[in-house]
């Protein structure tokens, strides 16, 4: 069992036969009344996402989420076919389990894939990823009216901003959290 206070974000809880994942988090000291804690939850069955505010003290069940690695292997119509490295069973997911990740993944990559009573819940990226430059404008010297990026579109076909001297065919890294250029590999 886990204390309302002692949630963070990214904890998954069990209350009342749902799976939560703790999105955000506020311990709230009021005057002179008690603390309460507001949070705001995500449903892993449903995908809903609710504010909920409860006392420090209420207890959840910790949930059990299993990870196991993968490899991402082909796109086939709307599924997502992934392999489980150590039984190398074949999954199909969904772009909903796989979420925003969608836009990074090419094939071969390793993925985490999360399991809660032999269910899927989603997939973890790794933190970056490694793609290559297919398409951008060239960058002019002394063009910094926008901050000294310019839009690029990668391998995958996402587009990132990138700084002006990344040209086509370089290879970047990507943070897979907020989509955003890191480096020049």
């Amino acid at each position: 069992m886990i204390n309302a206070g002692d949630l963070r974000p990214g904890a998954t809880v069990e209350r009342g036969g749902q799976l939560l994942q703790v999105l955000d988090f506020a311990h709230i000291k009021l005057g002179r009344g008690t603390a309460v804690v507001r949070t705001k939850l995500k449903n892993l069955t449903t995908g809903a996402v609710t504010e909920e505010t409860f006392r420090p003290e209420e207890k959840f069940g910790r949930a059990r989420i299993e990870r196991s690695e993968a490899q991402y292997l082909y796109r086939d119509g709307d599924a997502f076919v992934v392999m489980d490295t150590q039984t190398y069973d074949q999954t199909p997911l969904s772009a909903e389990q796989i979420g925003d990740g969608v836009r990074w993944l090419k094939e071969n990559d390793t993925l985490t894939l999360l399991t809660h009573d032999d269910r899927i819940l989603g997939v973890e990226l790794p933190i970056a990823v490694e793609l290559e430059v297919t398409e951008t404008d060239p960058g002019f010297r002394g063009d910094t009216a926008n901050a000294g990026t310019k839009p690029a579109t990668v391998e995958t076909g996402a587009t990132v901003d990138v700084p002006l001297f990344v040209n086509p065919g370089d290879r970047i890294r990507i943070d897979t959290r907020n989509g955003r250029y890191l480096e020049r590999a």
